[in-house]
């Protein structure tokens, strides 16, 4: 199992994670614990956004382990929805970015001419762009709503993979492995499948796991400074900010969303590639 998942080659062929080294197992064991908290934590825990004022700043204990905040909710009830939240938005923003600029990739390095020049230009248009002011602006038109700070979040991504992706795909179409396959007329499916996959694997498995990272924290950043995911929604960053006033009477309110984030991307960093492509 351990030979299967992990890629080795000779040869300049890239090496992938391997889910038998020990980083990448506790990563994926941290990873999995805290998607299991903030799949169970609304089920356990109940309502994220119920309020009882009778529990104002109510101390952890058993039953809660996170204790109460200001309005009486449960702050373990929405710290795992708001890790659910983030986690899902974070895959949906990088699973877009990653289709979208690995096929537009792909398509400017092997159709060339002027596919190639359109795309290469709206990428050099948006890479002049600030990443941050371009999802502030979707933030700041979203007023709250996921569907817009997913597309800014999305379209602050693509440009990276498919700059990335066009360049290494041009240097593998232009190799003799692709060029005899062409002469053996094999097809476009087997140069996609044996030349390109396994050569943009590695790297894109790179791209993602720091997209993931970037995606959470930037969320949670908008969220923090007022622009992101509006009350009484639960997020990490707008926790955060919500907790503050109330640090000396209850500083886990703040210390738990803070911790969580940190987990999320130490287990996200704990999934890089062992070795890239040389």
């Amino acid at each position: 199992m351990a030979r299967l998942l992990r890629a080795r080659v000779a040869d300049g062929e890239a090496v992938v994670p391997g889910l038998d080294a020990p980083r990448t197992r506790w990563a994926l064991a941290l990873l999995g614990l805290l998607a299991l908290f903030a799949l169970l934590g609304p089920v356990v825990w109940g309502d994220p956004i119920g309020q009882d004022l009778s529990r104002f700043l109510q101390a952890p204990s058993l039953a809660e382990p996170l204790g109460h905040d200001h309005l009486g909710r449960s702050v373990t009830a929405r710290l795992a929805a708001a890790t659910r939240l983030s986690v899902v938005l974070a895959l949906a923003c990088v699973t877009t970015a990653l289709v979208v600029g690995g096929l537009t990739g792909v398509l400017a390095a092997w159709r060339g001419g002027w596919v190639d020049g359109v795309l290469h230009g709206l990428s050099e248009a948006m890479v002049a762009l600030p990443a941050l002011l371009l999802v502030l602006v979707f933030a700041a038109m979203a007023d709250g709503g996921l569907w817009t700070l997913y597309l800014g979040l999305a379209l602050a991504q693509w440009v990276e993979y498919f700059r990335v992706v066009r360049a290494r795909a041009g240097l593998v179409l232009a190799g003799p492995a692709v060029e005899a396959a062409d002469l053996l007329r094999l097809g476009a499916g087997h140069v996609l499948a044996r030349h390109l996959w396994p050569d943009l694997r590695p790297v894109l498995v790179t791209m993602a796991t720091f997209g993931l990272g970037t995606s959470i924290l930037a969320l949670s950043t908008l969220g923090f400074v007022g622009v992101g995911v509006r009350p009484p929604t639960p997020e990490l960053g707008l926790m955060i900010t919500e907790a503050f006033p109330l640090y000396d009477e209850a500083p886990w309110l703040s210390a738990a969303p803070v911790a969580v984030l940190a987990l999320l991307v130490l287990g996200l960093l704990g999934l890089r590639p062992t070795g890239a492509r040389r």
